[in-house]
């Protein structure tokens, strides 16, 4: 009898891990199902672009049903619960559904309503975010009569996903509005609690001066307590203000409020508690993680979900030979940040090693912390790159799971 492997989020990690579990294991051997709430597959990393005109809404979503390979199940249906000792999912519908593995990739979620007055008054007229599809495409209409007046950018805190997103956004901001003629009017801000531009001190110093370089304001440290959006006003914790006339936070996030509710599987917050290499939950070997929804100190990106899933699939490969799990995640990261006027930079980094300047696979490859047009096209491609070659579950020759050392500048490290 094939053995089931039950995976919770059609998204990213979720699909990837599912379509490559479908390429090593014939039907006959592995019945995968996948379940989600929905059939809306949607290509967030799109969404910065949206509100600026540079991407269109629709392109962006497509059947999550349809991005899995044949013999891969959906089910279309909410979580209630999960049960690591009986080894079984139930649902909102009552539907129960066994498992013999099981891979929680149930992503993140936003919480507005978690900072106080976030969702009150001015909450998509003057006050946005682009993190979900509403907000990003209210906000094309309110960028595009904005003309004049304080624009802020920030984050209440971390974790959220793709934390350089806020980043990207002040700088198209920036090259929006020198677009329209109207920059000389427009003061940016970008306010964040952090020390710095970012979370690593190379990629810090290098984003913080570039803030400078385009004279957006960098405003740290700054907790965000308090959204008056009636009044104008961002109110930190400490009791400090900044003004504004549109904002544009990121929220809080969390996971799902089902695993936070599922003991030992998922803590407070809805975030999977695992083994930072295996990617193994700490509840029971049988259950795995990968994505925004594990608890691991990297990033929450579309490229650890991709490096995690290389790791999983092995380790799932381990478990079902009744080996321990051999494959270990080093926290690789990388992303694009768009840096406006037809240009990005790119990072790669890991749980050891922050971004550093070099090259990105290799001695030669993308330059890596250095505003380039190569960059930006790699950013831009990355979309189709996403949808045919990363969700079918494909390898990609020269691209690992472990961050790569050669072509890095490590006496650049601080």
């Amino acid at each position: 009898m094939a053995r089931r492997v039950l995976v919770l989020g059609g998204g990213t990690g979720g699909t990837l891990v599912a379509n490559r579990l479908r390429r090593r294991f014939p039907a006959s051997e592995l019945a995968i199902t996948v379940v989600d709430g929905d059939d809306r597959h949607l290509y967030q990393p799109g969404l910065l672009f949206v509100p600026f005109g540079l991407a269109p809404a629709r392109r962006l979503v497509r059947s999550r049903h349809a991005r899995l390979l044949p013999d891969v199940t959906f089910h279309q249906g909410r979580v209630a619960h999960v049960d690591v000792e009986t080894r079984a999912v139930t649902l909102e519908s009552g539907d129960r559904l066994p498992y013999d593995v099981l891979v929680v990739a149930t992503g993140a979620r936003l919480v507005p309503e978690e900072t106080e007055g976030l969702v009150g008054p001015g909450w998509r007229e003057k006050v946005f975010t682009f993190y979900d599809m509403p907000g990003a495409t209210s906000l094309t209409g309110a960028l595009a009569s904005f003309d004049r007046g304080r624009l802020v950018v920030g984050f209440v805190d971390l974790p959220i996903k793709c934390p350089v997103a806020p980043l990207e956004f002040a700088f198209l901001a920036d090259w929006y509005f020198r677009r329209r003629g109207l920059r000389h009017r427009v003061d940016i801000t970008f306010v964040t609690p952090l020390d710095g531009a970012f979370t690593k001190p190379v990629a810090s110093a290098a984003l913080g001066g570039l803030l400078a370089e385009k004279g957006i304001t960098l405003a740290t440290e700054f907790a965000t307590g308090e959204v008056d959006g009636a009044g104008g006003r961002l109110v930190s914790y400490d009791g400090r203000e900044i003004p504004f006339d549109l904002a544009v936070m990121v929220p809080l996030h969390e996971g799902p409020a089902y695993l936070a509710h599922s003991p030992g599987l998922g803590d407070e917050l809805g975030f999977v508690p695992c083994d930072i290499h295996s990617l193994q939950s700490k509840a029971s070997p049988d259950v795995f993680v990968v994505g925004d929804g594990a608890d691991v100190p990297t990033s929450k990106a579309g490229s650890v979900a991709h490096f995690e899933g290389d790791v999983v699939v092995e380790n799932i490969a381990c478990h079902l030979r009744g080996e321990p799990p051999l494959a270990q995640f080093d926290g690789h990261t990388n992303c694009f940040v768009e840096t406006g006027f037809g240009r990005a930079l790119l990072v790669d980094f890991n749980y050891d090693t922050q971004p550093l300047p070099g090259h990105y696979p290799g001695p030669v490859g993308l330059p890596l912390m250095r505003r380039s047009r190569l960059c930006h096209a790699g950013k831009r491609l990355f979309e189709p790159f996403y949808w045919h070659v990363l969700l079918p579950g494909y390898d990609v020759p020269g691209i690992t799971s472990a961050m790569p050392r050669a072509g890095k500048e490590f006496d650049k490290e601080a």
